[in-house]
Parts: structure tokens; C-alpha cells; sequence
């Protein structure tokens, strides 16, 4: 799996999109987009999504839905995910899931905004444990 792009702003880096089939989802998504989707080494149920665009674009993750809810998630970069998480509830929104690490790749936090919808913040740290 290549690590969610580094970017310079605060832009869209990465995607998971859950699915109630796994298998019935890589088909579909494979023959729309041409998208190759393969097992992440290592992970139980999640696939990383190559989309085949420049490393400026963004690749993503397939994973069984937690809930019947949980809708596609976008990951934003940012340069600290504590001071955005703490922006993020200045201005109204929650946090939903804490700082969380991906180890050797960076944090995450997952966030709601005030319209309800569920987005997450990412910072690369090559050094995450």
C-alpha cells in the first residue's frame, strides 16, 4: 500500500469506502474505474484502493462497514492533527475518533462536521507509533 500523498495544503489525500460486500464492491468499482484493489498486507478486511492517478491523487482503502451508517470517509492533510481537532471543535464540530496512529505512517483523527458528516484529518509522520 503507498502512504496517503503529502501535500502542501489542507487537501485530500486519502479515502475509505466501506462496503457491506467486499467482493461485490472491488467488482464494481474495479470495472467503473479500472481501480486495482488488493488485500493490505498484514490488515484483517482492508483492501488499499490504487487509482492510477499521479501522486498528487489520491488512493484509497476498502473495508467491511462498521455500521449501517458509515458512509466514504475523505482524509485531509493537515499540518498538526491536534491544533486542527481542537479547530475543528472551536467551530462546532465533534471528534468521533481520537488521535490515532498508523504506525510509521502518521495520525489520524476522525471528526463530524456541523452538517453531520463524518470527515478525518491526517498528518504524516514517518515516526508514528
Amino acid at each position: 500500500m503507498s502512504k496517503p500523498k503529502k501535500a502542501t495544503a489542507s487537501n485530500i489525500v486519502w479515502f475509505e469506502i466501506p462496503a457491506d460486500n467486499i467482493a461485490r464492491a472491488k467488482k464494481f468499482y474495479g470495472a467503473l474505474f479500472g481501480w486495482k484493489i488488493k488485500k493490505f498486507p498484514g490488515l484483517m478486511d482492508y483492501w488499499h484502493i490504487d487509482t492510477g492517478g499521479a501522486d498528487n491523487t489520491p488512493d484509497g482503502g476498502l473495508m467491511a462497514r462498521k455500521h449501517p451508517e458509515q458512509a466514504i470517509t475523505n482524509y485531509v492533510a493537515v499540518a498538526s492533527v491536534d491544533k486542527s481537532a481542537a479547530k475543528v471543535q472551536k467551530l462546532g464540530g465533534k471528534i468521533c475518533v481520537p488521535r490515532t496512529a498508523v504506525p510509521q505512517m502518521g495520525y489520524f483523527v476522525i471528526c463530524q462536521d456541523t452538517e453531520n458528516n463524518t470527515f478525518a484529518l491526517w498528518e504524516r509522520a514517518d515516526k508514528a507509533k
